[in-house]
C-alpha cells in the first residue's frame, strides 16, 4: 500500500497574514509557510486564493511558480472557485513530484471541475455532496457513483479521483461521525481514494483539545480506509499519529528512525 498523503492546509486566504501577502504579491509570508509545512513532513501544499475574482489567474500562476521554484517543484493542489484561475495555475506547473490536485468537484455546480481535470491530466477532489451535508450514506454513494461515472467516460483514471465523504465538525453533529467512516469503508472497498478536511472535525473546540481529537479522528479514519487528508502539519502530534498509522498498515517500512523520515 502507499503512504498516508498529507495536503497541508495553511496557505490559505481566510488568514490575515496570507490574505495580505497574495493581495501584495509579497512572497515572503507564503514561503515561510510552506517551509514549515514541508519540513513538517506535508506532502502536497494546498494554494487556496479564495474567489479572486479580479486576478485569480495571474495570482495563481505566480503562486504555483514561487512554490515550485523555491521548494524544488513541490506538488500542489489548487483551491479555488475561479476554474480560470486553475487552468492558469496548471498551465505553469511542474510535474515532476506529482500531478496538480484540483480542489474541488461536488455533484452539482461544481461537477465540470471533474471535466477539468480530465482535460489537465489532473486528481480532482470530489467531494461526496450536492447541496450541503448529504442526509446519509446512500446519498453520499450516489454522489460518488455519479462523479465517478463522469470521471471515467472522460478517460479518467479513478486513481485520479479523491472522493471527499465530508468530515463533519463534531460540536453539533456528533451523532454523524460513525456514519462518516462507515462512508470511508465504502469508498475503500471499492478501491477508490479518499481525502477530507480533517482539521473540521475539531472546530470550535479549545486549541489543546483540537490536536487530540484531530489525531484520534485520523488513526480511526486510517483504520477505515482514508488515504488521504487536508490537515495542519504543523500539528506534531497529527503528523506523529498519521506516520505511526502508516506503520501499522504497513504503508511504510518500521525503522527506529520513523517519526523522523
Amino acid at each position: 500500500m502507499a503512504k498516508f498523503v498529507t495536503i497541508g492546509e495553511r496557505i490559505h486566504c481566510i488568514s490575515p497574514v496570507i490574505r495580505e501577502a497574495m493581495a501584495t504579491f509579497n512572497p515572503d509570508p507564503i514561503l515561510k509557510r510552506a517551509k514549515q509545512q514541508l519540513d513538517a513532513g506535508a506532502t502536497y501544499l494546498d494554494v487556496n486564493i479564495g474567489p479572486a475574482e479580479s486576478n485569480g489567474e495571474e495570482l495563481m500562476m505566480w503562486a504555483v511558480k514561487l512554490l515550485q521554484e523555491n521548494f524544488d517543484n513541490v506538488p500542489l493542489s489548487l483551491d479555488t472557485v475561479n476554474t480560470k484561475a486553475i487552468e492558469a495555475g496548471i498551465s505553469v506547473y511542474n510535474r515532476s513530484k506529482g500531478k496538480p490536485i484540483v480542489n474541488s468537484a461536488d455533484a452539482r455546480d461544481r461537477i465540470e471541475n471533474i471535466d477539468l481535470a480530465a482535460a489537465n491530466d489532473a486528481i480532482i477532489i470530489a467531494l461526496c455532496s450536492k447541496d450541503g451535508v448529504p442526509s446519509d450514506n446512500d446519498e453520499r454513494m450516489a454522489y460518488c457513483q455519479e462523479m465517478l461515472e463522469r470521471g471515467m467516460s472522460l478517460g479518467m483514471d479513478p486513481e485520479d479521483m479523491w472522493f471527499d465523504p465530508l468530515f463533519l465538525v463534531i460540536k453539533g453533529m456528533q451523532d454523524k461521525q460513525v456514519e462518516m467512516l462507515e462512508a470511508l469503508k465504502m469508498l475503500s472497498d471499492m478501491g477508490l481514494k479518499t481525502t477530507g478536511g480533517l482539521s473540521n472535525v475539531s472546530n470550535g473546540m479549545p486549541k489543546n483539545i483540537r490536536p487530540i481529537m484531530d489525531s484520534a479522528m485520523v488513526a480511526m479514519s486510517m483504520a477505515y480506509g482514508l488515504t488521504s487528508a487536508i490537515v495542519n502539519p504543523c500539528d506534531l502530534r497529527l503528523m506523529e499519529t498519521i506516520k505511526s498509522c502508516d506503520i501499522i498498515l504497513n504503508n511504510n517500512l518500521y525503522a527506529d528512525s520513523y517519526l523522523e523520515l
